[in-house]
């Protein structure tokens, strides 16, 4: 199947969210003390294994993108709105907006393009 420039743009957006839920991983097992509005190290293996699981799917639903694969588009949409869920989860027991600021953004940005007509068609059965 041909792969229109929409949905090569969604898989790029997908790697660097992968990339970004890597980053936030690694900042709740205390390895990146430096990055964020929080001095020291914070540790949390809960948000730890979260945001790991959520970097090991954006690098999953990126592969599936990227083959157009047909059911793609609504696994997008799953996860584009339980990434946004967990990072207000995160917002509302201490968090800053320093943290999730990239991520709400690209995901309601997503969220926004996949509801598009021709998005929708790029991932139609048939």
């Amino acid at each position: 199947m041909e792969r229109p420039i929409g949905v090569t743009i969604l898989t790029f957006v997908a790697v660097v969210l992968a990339f970004l839920n890597a980053i936030v991983m690694l900042r709740f097992l205390g390895f990146l003390p430096f990055l964020g509005v929080i001095e020291g190290r914070v540790f949390s293996l809960w948000y730890a294994l979260l945001y790991g699981l959520l970097a090991y799917i954006w690098v999953w639903l990126a592969q599936m993108l990227w083959q157009v694969d047909q059911q793609a588009w609504m696994f997008l949409a799953i996860i584009t709105i339980f990434n946004l869920c967990i990072d207000f989860v995160l917002l509302v027991t201490g968090g800053s907006w320093y943290d999730v600021n990239l991520s709400v953004l690209a995901n309601t940005l997503i969220l926004i393009y996949i509801m598009l007509p021709g998005v929708r068609e790029a991932f139609r059965m048939g």
